[in-house]
């Protein structure tokens, strides 16, 4: 009879079968990942840094980065609370419906993002939407605003904090939750000073996650946007308008400083992040 601490055999694998592997995966990434940056980025600095300055020094760009800058943030705050609040419910509790609810969730992943901006548009379009109408006679236009832009924004993005903090809170259990409780401690104490300092990277990746999406999205953003220079024009619209019109330097200067926000997000949560969580 076989011991019950004996160790499993594994098979070897050869050598060129593992260098062949390695290479096919890098291959992968750099063809698809790698190179396509190192070009925009070359064309970035192609002539110096004359593209960066004229796309720093044009307005329509400048007003467009402010407005994702605030687009995203609002989206990111949102998915926070949202996405925290859906993930505990979904792991804590028990309720009819609550499969339906995880299937939802995973709506924005396989759904295009055009496909969200015109059912966006169907719902709060004031002439025709289902409560369009009513919002835009208390002066709350929905469409082609900001409010519109955020609901995109937010659509898109609230997997990812969801799927981040979900395994999370799976792995940590509730123990220490119910002895708190049990303690005497209330909900708010609890989930300030157990459940959230439990969860605490999940919660920071899904937040890096979300903001460089929320930093990159077009197809929906466009639909329900209008798209108009100056005032609903989002740096990823100002990409394409100024690739249409032969303006391929701040197109590609513009992309790069997007690319910036994803590396610093990056780069910060690799900093901050505690070397045991490596």
């Amino acid at each position: 009879m076989a011991s019950p601490t004996a160790t499993r055999t594994t098979t070897a694998v050869p050598v060129p079968v593992k260098w062949t592997l390695r290479l096919v995966a890098v291959g992968y990434v750099f063809f698809l990942v790698a190179w396509p940056l190192a070009l925009l980025v070359q064309q970035t600095f192609d002539g110096g840094l004359t593209n960066l300055l004229d796309a720093l020094g044009d307005e329509q760009v400048i007003s467009a980065l402010r407005l994702t800058g605030i687009v995203a943030g609002l989206a990111v705050v949102i998915n926070l609370v949202f996405g925290v609040t859906i993930s505990l419910l979904l792991v804590r509790y028990e309720f009819p419906g609550k499969r339906v609810l995880s299937a939802l969730i995973d709506l924005p992943l396989s759904v295009s993002p055009v496909v969200v901006g015109l059912a966006l548009v169907l719902a709060y379009n004031g002439r025709n939407g289902l409560v369009g109408p009513e919002l835009e006679a208390a002066g709350f236009q929905v469409i082609f605003n900001s409010p519109g832009m955020v609901m995109a924004t937010c659509f898109v993005a609230l997997p990812l904090v969801i799927r981040e903090v979900v395994p999370v809170l799976v792995e940590v259990g509730d123990d220490q939750e119910q002895a708190a409780r049990s303690l005497g401690a209330s909900g708010p104490q609890t989930f300030w000073r157990i459940t959230l300092p439990s969860i605490k990277w999940g919660v920071v990746y899904g937040v890096v996650l979300s903001l460089a999406r929320s930093v990159g999205e077009f197809g929906a953003v466009k639909i329900v946007s209008g798209n108009y220079t100056g005032r609903t024009q989002t740096a990823t619209l100002v990409v394409e308008q100024k690739y249409q019109n032969f303006q391929q330097g701040e197109a590609y200067a513009t992309s790069f400083l997007l690319i910036l926000v994803s590396i610093a997000c990056l780069v910060v949560v690799a900093l901050v992040r505690p070397q045991s969580h490596s």
